[in-house]
């Protein structure tokens, strides 16, 4: 058994394996096509006798985090032949992985579950939830004249990305895009039709990304920075009403539309979405941005069933500034017991720390379910200084 990068001359073996598991085909075209773009060196593999038994992808990444942006390492495609499955391989690749990104300095991992028990396993919980709309056109936002214009087909990606990176850097989680991401998404002469917002000083405000199918108006992303982007952008949908029956919007966790719609009782489903883990615990808090405060410290001893470098206790020391000093305890000092030297203000697992400092669930909310165990007023300490945000994500990988 070898794990490996693949090569240029493993596409086939990739190609045919992600079909299979994924179910779905691509024509010789298409194939070709992503042959021109396939980049091995981010597919790791495990072969058994020069076969490819089981593989997936480590994408370098970046996210948003309290408008910080962090090296994440993106897992995607994780795909064994049903003949090798459970027989570890999967873990076997997860654990490399993680060795990998911890090394390159990704100190936060992301993955769109299969089963998010299976992935709970190795530290990954999730982290995001997301609302899915569907409205009826006799129940759109009402139709408001606003200032400014919305203009459609504009595929000028510095546009998009100058709005976009202003609306997902207040989130946790959200991806800072790069050009070949963007160019994906806004494939030239694609199904997918634009329009953007520009205020009364024509500076572009919010943008619509989305298609018109079968009489069903799909919006891929809707992003708007103030309140006058959004009801224009909102009654620029409602302008389809003579042309589809209904409207589909992925929206926040904390989207207010159904409050500010005049009759609230539309579909709406919640949606468990990405999952996280945190790749290096030192690494991480001390690229965390705190909030600003007194000089704080407590320690925390942190359980990691893969990635062993993230066991044992952690002291952190939190400036006036929000900046952590963290600092692993080793060896017994001469002449201190071990029980105190054992001690430690909070006891938790690598899960319950991502999603508290990812922002998804609150400290006092984790102590009291009972994935935080410790000192009362260390999680105090916690609550005060972890900033409030809402995560979301956009992209799917």
């Amino acid at each position: 058994m070898d794990i490996r990068q693949l090569t240029l001359e493993d596409f086939d073996a990739r190609a045919e394996l992600g079909m299979y598991a994924f179910q779905y085909r691509k024509t010789a075209e298409e194939l070709e096509k992503e042959r021109q773009h396939f980049k091995p060196e981010r597919t790791w593999g495990i072969f058994e006798e020069e076969q490819l038994s089981a593989q997936l992808t480590l994408l370098p990444l970046q996210t948003y985090i309290h408008g910080q942006a962090f090296d994440m390492g993106g897992i995607a495609g994780v795909s064994t032949w049903p003949e090798k499955r459970r027989q570890g391989l999967v873990a076997k690749l997860l654990d490399h992985t993680l060795q990998q990104m911890n090394e390159a300095g990704q100190s936060i991992s992301f993955l769109h579950p299969f089963h998010f028990p299976f992935y709970r396993k190795f530290g990954w919980e999730t982290y995001i939830e997301y609302r899915q709309y569907t409205i009826p056109t006799n129940k759109l936002p009402a139709k408001v004249q606003v200032e400014g214009t919305v203009k459609r087909g504009i595929r000028d990606l510095d546009i998009f990305d100058a709005v976009y990176e202003k609306y997902a850097s207040n989130y946790n989680g959200t991806l800072v895009r790069d050009t070949e991401r963007w160019e994906r998404k806004l494939v030239p002469n694609s199904d997918l039709f634009t329009a953007v917002y520009y205020n009364p000083q024509d500076q572009a405000c919010g943008y619509l990304i989305y298609e018109i199918k079968d009489q069903k108006m799909n919006i891929k992303e809707l992003v708007s920075l103030d309140e006058r982007s959004r009801q224009a952008l909102w009654t620029f949908i409602s302008n389809h009403d003579s042309m589809v029956t209904e409207v589909n919007v992925q929206a926040p966790i904390d989207d207010s539309l159904s409050y500010l719609l005049n009759d609230p009782r539309i579909e709406q489903q919640i949606v468990p979405y990405f999952m996280a883990r945190i790749v290096n615990v030192k690494t991480f808090l001390e690229q965390y941005p705190f909030t600003v405060g007194k000089v704080e410290s407590l320690s925390i001893r942190v359980n990691d069933a893969t990635a062993e470098w993230n066991n044992g206790i952690w002291d952190v020391l939190i400036n006036d500034e929000g900046k952590a000093k963290v600092s692993r305890r080793e060896a017994l000092p001469e002449g201190l017991q071990q029980d105190l030297w054992d001690h430690s203000d909070i006891d938790t697992d690598i899960q319950a720390l991502t999603v508290a400092l990812m922002g998804y669930k609150r400290p006092l909310s984790l102590c009291s379910w009972g994935k935080w165990k410790g000192k009362l007023e260390a999680v105090h300490i916690l609550e005060s200084r972890i900033p409030f945000a809402t995560t979301h994500l956009m992209d799917f990988f």
